[in-house]
């Protein structure tokens, strides 16, 4: 008797009720917007497709859904945080809601970017990890975890953050520590 059966018989003896939308012995499933193999987390096509279908927004509540969207998926998306930062600020108190050509653009980019998002490995904990690092004080602070594996691609993950004026005012060897 299989692992499957096992279960499905464990189940029906303590009367638990299964869904039917239960799979067993998948090789990939869609959760949460991501498309998950025992390899790999890549984003979801159809979510691709919705936002590539997405118009420009016309005011706030739009321009912070789909920057509260293309958030959630910043780890498949190399420098998400360069490309919003300039549209970041239509967000803010007392900024009018005007679409310039320079917002509208990074705006295209960050769809373009999400139509090109990595495919993200999952770590395999018997191999080394290589951890790189960036400071570009006018920038910000970046870093990549990666693991060379049998696939192409081999970042785990990656973080990119904007450095607010108060701390680029300090030193960089502060942070160096």
């Amino acid at each position: 008797m299989g692992r499957p059966c096992e279960l499905l018989s464990k189940c029906i003896l303590i009367n638990l009720n299964i869904s039917l939308k239960c799979n067993f012995g998948q090789q990939e499933l869609l959760a949460l917007g991501h498309k998950v193999s025992g390899l790999s987390l890549a984003l979801d096509q159809n979510k691709v497709a919705a936002v590539l279908q997405e118009s420009v927004p016309k005011n706030i509540k739009e321009m912070q859904s789909f920057l509260g969207l293309s958030g959630y998926y910043r780890n498949h998306i190399k420098n998400l945080c360069h490309i919003t930062s300039i549209i970041y600020n239509l967000c803010s108190k007392d900024v009018v809601f005007e679409m310039t050509k320079e917002r509208r653009d990074a705006y295209e980019g960050i769809k373009y970017e999400f139509n090109n998002a990595h495919v993200l490995i999952l770590p395999d904990f018997e191999l080394p990890f290589k951890l790189y690092i960036d400071a570009d004080w006018s920038q910000g602070l970046g870093e990549a975890l990666h693991q060379q594996q049998i696939l192409e691609n081999p970042i785990i993950t990656w973080r990119v953050q904007s450095l607010k004026s108060t701390q680029t005012a300090q030193p960089l060897s502060l942070y160096l520590t």
